[in-house]
């Protein structure tokens, strides 16, 4: 088994849900009391955060190239970055380590696609529904046709995000407002599935609520990451 690295705390609320997958999903290819061999660094997410909505990228970039390449010389042979949104350094933090870093977009368009979905509706913060270090990469590599909500819409996501998910808040109306906007996408976009791409938003809702697939980034991740970890 490899060992793998964990850029997470951002928020700690998934990487806790990161740490419990990845160790039931070798336990479940190896039985048991086999577990994930993991190395975590875990940031204060303030500190991230601060820096994300004043866009300070480079400033959040350098704080997480210095945790990767402790992480590498600590024994890490693989990193996984347990966010969706901080994907926007992905290339900086490879370009600064020996060991490869598991792209959760690359994981996450191989899992629509294999599913035959072609316009999959976006749910994610702000940086990654209108940026396009996400929906580029989606779109450039794996010829996908993501959908994001209007601007009233990613305002509603963003701010459940940041303002319940990340301190562990879950709702039923925000559920509600969730479900409702994919619906919206699905009849004014023709949205055919959903990517939650937040690692939060497994918090909220899931393929339980829609009769399209849905597609947990957070799960899709950390299979992808097992796959590397036991080939």
């Amino acid at each position: 088994m490899k060992t793998l690295g964990l850029l997470g705390g951002m928020s700690w609320e998934s990487t806790a849900i990161y740490y419990r997958l990845l160790n039931e999903i070798v336990r479940e290819r190896l039985g048991g009391l086999h577990s994930a061999k993991l190395l975590l660094w875990s940031f204060d997410f303030a500190e991230i955060a601060d820096r994300q909505h004043h866009g300070d990228w480079d400033g959040a970039g350098v704080l997480l190239v210095e945790a990767a390449r402790k992480l590498e010389a600590g024994g890490a042979e693989g990193l996984l970055l347990c966010t969706n949104t901080m994907h926007k350094l992905a290339d900086q933090v490879q370009a600064a380590v020996s060991i490869p870093l598991i792209h959760i977009a690359d994981a996450t368009a191989v899992a629509v696609k294999r599913a035959g979905m072609q316009r999959p509706a976006l749910l994610a913060t702000r940086f990654t529904m209108e940026q396009d270090f996400y929906k580029g990469r989606l779109a450039d590599k794996y010829g996908l046709q993501p959908v994001v909500p209007d601007a009233a819409g990613r305002d509603m996501v963003h701010r459940v995000i940041y303002e319940e998910l990340c301190q562990g808040v879950v709702t039923e109306a925000s559920k509600a407002a969730y479900i409702a906007e994919t619906e919206r996408l699905r009849r004014e976009e023709a949205a055919d599935s959903v990517i939650m791409g937040c690692t939060e938003i497994t918090m909220l809702i899931g393929q339980p609520d829609f009769d399209i697939p849905v597609f947990d980034t957070t799960r899709i991740h950390a299979e992808a990451a097992v796959a590397f970890m036991l080939p």
